[in-house]
C-alpha cells in the first residue's frame, strides 16, 4: 500500500558529523569481520551493533516530522503515548547530508534512528556502477566518524510500483546491485556499524509475489522491515496482514523482522487494528518491533486524531516487553 510521505530529511552539512565522537566497543555484525579501525584512520573501533540486532526487549519506535533533529516532536509523543520510543525513523532523500545531530539527539535519549533513504532522483544503475560514489563516501565517512548505531533502510517498497526504484521503473536486479554496491562500500571506509534494513511492501494474501529477487544476500542484510496499514478493507488481524510476507520472506532469509513502517486508518476499528498490532508483535520471536508512522498522509495515520485508538496504543505501550534503553542493549 503507497502512503504519500513528505520527505522529512533534513540539510545537515556532512562535515557537522566530524564534530561527534562517543566511546565505542569492537565486534562483528551478523557473523561479518570488521574493519580495522586503522582502516578508517585514528579513531575508536567501530560501534559493536550485535547486541541491538536481536535484544531481548522490543524496539518502539515512531516516525514524525522534523525527529529526530529535533526532539520536541519526540517529547510531545512520549506524553502522548505514555513511553519514549527507542526508535527514530526519518526519511533522507539522496543527496542530502548525514544528520549527525538527528543521530546523537536520538541516542542520548537511549533511541536507535534508523534512515529510510530514498533515491529519487538517482538511478540505482546510476548508483551500482559507482556514478554516485564521491557521495556515498562523503556520507559514509561522516556515519563512521560519529561512530553511533544508525540502521539505513534504502529504496524501501522496491517490490511496489509507486516509486521510481520500484517494478515499473527498474529491476530486481539493479536493485540487488545498488544495494551491494552502497553497503561495500560503506565496509570499504570502516562504516560497519551500520544495521542494514530491506524493507518490502506487504504482499497480498493468497499472492505468489518472489520477494526473493530483490532480496541481496544474508551478508548485505541485518533486518528484514515490513511495511503495512491496517486500513478499513485490509485484514483487520496480524497474521491477515503481515502472515504471507512473513512465510514468503522466510523461504530465503532468517534474518529477524522489523515492522518499520505501520498505522492504522482512523476510526471505528482503529482500537482493534492498534490491538492486533501489539498482540502479533508481542509472541513472535522473530520481530524485533514496529515504528508508528505518525504522519497525516493519504489517511491522518496520527494517533491524536482517534481518542479510542490513542487509549487503546498507550495501554498497550505500558507492557514492559515494548521499549528499552538502546545504550545499554544486551
Amino acid at each position: 500500500m503507497r502512503v504519500c510521505r513528505v520527505t522529512a530529511a533534513l540539510l545537515v552539512p556532512l562535515t557537522a558529523a566530524a564534530l561527534a565522537l562517543t566511546a565505542c566497543s569492537p565486534g562483528t555484525v551478523g557473523g561479518r569481520s570488521r574493519v580495522p579501525a586503522t582502516a578508517a584512520g585514528a579513531q575508536e573501533p567501530p560501534y559493536d551493533v550485535r547486541p541491538l540486532l536481536q535484544p531481548a526487549k522490543k524496539y518502539f519506535g515512531v516516525a514524525r516530522a522534523k525527529a529526530p533533529h529535533s526532539m520536541e516532536p519526540v517529547d510531545d509523543y512520549t506524553r502522548l503515548v505514555g513511553k519514549r520510543p527507542n526508535l527514530i525513523r526519518y526519511y533522507a532523500a539522496w543527496g542530502d547530508g548525514f544528520d549527525a545531530t538527528g543521530v546523537r539527539n536520538a541516542w542520548n535519549t537511549g533511541a536507535l534512528t534508523i534512515v529510510s533513504w530514498e533515491p529519487q532522483k538517482t538511478s540505482l544503475t546510476e548508483i551500482a556502477d559507482g556514478e554516485t560514489d564521491a557521495y556515498i563516501k562523503e556520507y559514509a565517512t561522516a556515519v563512521r566518524t560519529l561512530n553511533i548505531p544508525v540502521a539505513i533502510s534504502f529504496a524501501d517498497e522496491m517490490n511496489g510500483d509507486w516509486e521510481k526504484w520500484g517494478i515499473t521503473e527498474t529491476t530486481p536486479k539493479e536493485y540487488v546491485r545498488a544495494w551491494r554496491h552502497i553497503h561495500d562500500v560503506f565496509e570499504d571506509v570502516g562504516a560497519t556499524h551500520v544495521i542494514w534494513a530491506w524493507s518490502p511492501n506487504i504482499i497480498k494474501p493468497d499472492t505468489h509475489d518472489d520477494l526473493s529477487r530483490f532480496y541481496p544476500g544474508e551478508n548485505y542484510v541485518d533486518w528484514v522491515g515490513l511495511i503495512g496499514y491496517f486500513t478499513d478493507w485490509d485484514p483487520h488481524t496480524f497474521e491477515g496482514l503481515f502472515g504471507a510476507t512473513m512465510a514468503e520472506v522466510r523461504r530465503f532469509s532468517r534474518e529477524p523482522m522489523l515492522v518499520l513502517e505501520t498505522g492504522a486508518m482512523p476510526g471505528e476499528l482503529r482500537a482493534t487494528h492498534v490491538r492486533a498490532l501489539f498482540e502479533g508483535i508481542a509472541p513472535a520471536r522473530d520481530i524485533v518491533g514496529f515504528a508508528w508512522f505518525d504522519y497525516k498522509a493519504r489517511e491522518d495515520w496520527r494517533l491524536t486524531v482517534e481518542p479510542e485508538g490513542l487509549a487503546e496504543f498507550r495501554r498497550l505501550a505500558a507492557d514492559d516487553l515494548y521499549g528499552f534503553d538502546a545504550r545499554k542493549a544486551r
